[in-house]
């Protein structure tokens, strides 16, 4: 708006130097010429009529009215009234003073006490901003609760977080070293039967299980394949306290009753929510996007021998992203010294399906 009045201006002083260089009667010509055209242009506006201007004419028309002296203005024909003019300059000396008088406020809050606010906030998920606030006048930080509020509201974080319980995700990561998950998935074969795989998954560690493949998960199977799984974790069996397992009805009493006796308790997800299931359902889609969806599969016996080479290749090899990259049973290797003498071997797995690399001497 201000580049605009400036323009004007320029505009104006241009045309007055340009205007001054003509003859008088020339002027007085077109001065007459002008105010002909406004009387018409007025005439079809009607009275009632007001034309639109921006704040930069507006100053312009009362700058240069101005410069006109008063006992002129009767005998000027402009498109606004004097009422309005007089108006505009209320109106720009009423803001002049109302800019002065604006209260300055509380002081800006620093960089570093903003940056300590979120911290505690992400540090702390139950925080709520007076708690942070509180923690804040224990540092010896005097910032009001309602700065705090407004920091966080800033960057999207709920500057009160649910106080009754954990959501699902929060419990997940609380709980990761002492969980275990367990599912079914099946596998349709080339002879025409369905089968049944079991596997257990560690949510700390990401290790799989395969329990056992199956055409027929009887109970007693079932229950069998829970034994045997607490005999595979052997003394680690005491670290794991939660078991999540879906509606499922392979899973009976006495499948729990198994882990139970272990001091292991039972979660049940929600009837058609896998997402409480994730990991272990974000397993199901890697072994099928990463095996099964790329062989035929004949009969029970080599889905068993398949399953089997995979389960090695996503224990020791396949890389994590929740373990910064690092596989489930092998933690992640120094880093190569030499980066331009180096020798990389590949193994294969499943007739060529799954790659392996490895450096070499």
């Amino acid at each position: 708006m201000c580049l605009r009045f400036v323009f004007l201006i320029v505009t104006c002083v241009l045309t007055a130097l340009r205007i001054s260089c003509r003859d008088t009667t020339w002027q007085t010509t077109e001065i007459l010429l002008l105010r002909h055209q406004l009387t018409i242009t007025q005439r079809q506006l009607g009275e009632r009529s007001q034309p639109r201007m921006s704040w930069a004419v507006r100053a312009l028309i009362a700058l240069l009215l101005g410069l006109i002296p008063k006992v002129r203005h009767s005998t000027l024909k402009l498109i606004v009234t004097p009422g309005t003019i007089l108006r505009w300059r209320r109106d720009i000396l009423r803001r002049r003073w109302a800019a002065r008088s604006v209260p300055k406020g509380r002081p800006a809050t620093r960089q570093n006490i903003k940056a300590l606010v979120l911290r505690m906030a992400k540090d702390n998920e139950h925080w709520g901003y007076r708690r942070i606030a509180g923690e804040l006048a224990g540092l010896g930080i005097k910032v009001a609760p309602s700065t705090v509020w407004a920091i966080l509201k800033k960057v999207g974080i709920d500057p009160a977080p649910r106080r009754n319980s954990p959501t699902w995700a929060q419990f997940l990561r609380s709980q990761a070293e002492a969980i275990l998950a367990t599912d079914f998935f099946t596998v349709d074969l080339l002879d025409g039967t369905t089968a049944y795989v079991l596997t257990m998954i560690e949510h700390a560690t990401r290790r799989i299980r395969i329990l056992g493949v199956t055409a027929t998960p009887t109970t007693g199977w079932t229950v069998q394949m829970a034994r045997n799984a607490l005999m595979d974790l052997e003394e680690h069996a005491n670290r794991f306290k939660y078991l999540i397992r879906d509606h499922g009805a392979q899973f009976t009493t006495a499948f729990d009753a198994v882990f139970q006796a272990a001091d292991i308790e039972i979660i049940i997800t929600a009837v058609r929510a896998p997402v409480m299931n994730s990991i272990q359902e974000r397993w199901h889609r890697s072994v099928r996007a990463e095996l099964l969806d790329r062989t035929l599969v004949w009969n029970l016996s080599h889905l068993r021998r398949v399953l089997a080479e995979y389960e090695t290749f996503y224990n020791e090899h396949r890389p994590h992203r929740a373990l910064g990259q690092a596989a489930p049973l092998k933690p992640l290797p120094d880093n190569v010294v030499d980066l331009d003498r180096f020798r990389v071997a590949r193994n294969d797995r499943v007739g060529g399906i799954l790659h392996e690399y490895r450096l070499i001497a």
